[in-house]
């Protein structure tokens, strides 16, 4: 079901090609974006007047476990968010991380509310966005994509004793009611295919959600496995159940629910870029980094 990483380009083409991608650098390195110096397998990109350099703006939400949530200090190597005494940490801050060592760059988290993350790529505010978002057709009408830098699957949380607890197939979940996160394929897509369902209105957030869950406001909410299973941590009295995508599963494309890095339409460079440095990585290395993700996150967010 799911594809491949495309093999794009070499990671010593990457760090080349990325010596004049960024669109949103701060202000001290944004003059001259044309000159690198090579560094080892990659390439450090550097201002050509004062030779430092460039910065990637990545934004995310900051609250999304396990793909990224904030705390208040730098342990297991989070990263200062921009323009607060915070830390960001998580799969997505683990990945921004790797992009920007294998291609020379500092690293800036942004951090922004889910519906502002697209309008921040396409006004130029941030480079990129990283935070967990699948690659849905509604969303590349407004910006690009990278390759997936996870392959996802569609998962149930349910409580502990409830009456869905048992449930073996989509169809299981008849007449639930059920809520998930606004602007998303979980909310969008997933909810309706449930029959005679009392579907709420969506959350504002991941964290949202999962409240609602906890709080009895519904019998379920349905969202992706890795935040299902970051789901188990925080409330251990939640249950997971997963379909096995087939027939009795929730029915959904793989560009639907493979999750990519959002970048500004044209950018082919950056895009170019971090794809020569996902093209380096397999499906275990996504598997690992999030199961490490999955591990330290913190028990609430």
């Amino acid at each position: 079901m799911k594809k491949n990483v495309k093999k794009v380009m070499s990671l010593a083409a990457a760090g080349i090609l990325a010596a004049g991608v960024l669109t949103g650098c701060g202000s001290a390195n944004t003059a001259d974006t044309s000159k690198t110096e090579a560094a080892g397998d990659g390439a450090k990109a550097q201002d050509g007047a004062s030779g430092e350099k460039k910065t990637l703006k990545v934004a995310m939400e900051c609250a999304y476990a396990p793909y990224n949530w904030t705390q208040p200090d730098d342990s297991n190597g989070a990263v200062p968010i921009a323009d607060s005494n915070e830390y960001a940490y998580g799969y997505d801050v683990m990945m921004a991380k790797k992009i920007c060592e294998e291609l020379g760059y500092n690293l800036e988290i942004v951090r922004l509310d889910w519906d502002s993350l697209i309008p921040a790529v396409t006004t130029g505010q941030v480079d990129c966005v990283i935070a967990g978002q699948s690659i849905t057709q509604d969303r590349l009408q407004a910006v690009d994509f990278t390759e997936p830098y996870y392959y996802a699957t569609i998962v149930t949380l349910v409580k502990e004793g409830s009456k869905y607890e048992n449930a073996k197939s989509v169809a299981d979940l008849a007449g639930a009611t059920c809520t998930s996160q606004q602007s998303t394929i979980w909310y969008n897509t997933c909810l309706p295919q449930i029959k005679d369902a009392n579907i709420l209105a969506a959350t504002a957030s991941a964290p949202d959600m999962l409240m609602s869950l906890n709080a009895d406001k519904c019998d379920l909410v349905v969202t992706d496995q890795p935040t299902g299973k970051g789901a188990l941590i925080a409330y251990p009295n939640f249950r997971l159940l997963e379909f096995g995508g087939g027939e009795n599963d929730f029915q959904v494309t793989d560009e639907d629910i493979n999750i990519g890095i959002s970048l500004k339409k044209g950018n082919t460079e950056l895009k170019e870029a971090i794809d020569g440095v996902l093209s380096k990585m397999t499906k275990d290395d996504f598997s690992r980094m999030m199961d490490e993700a999955i591990s330290a996150q913190p028990l609430a967010n």
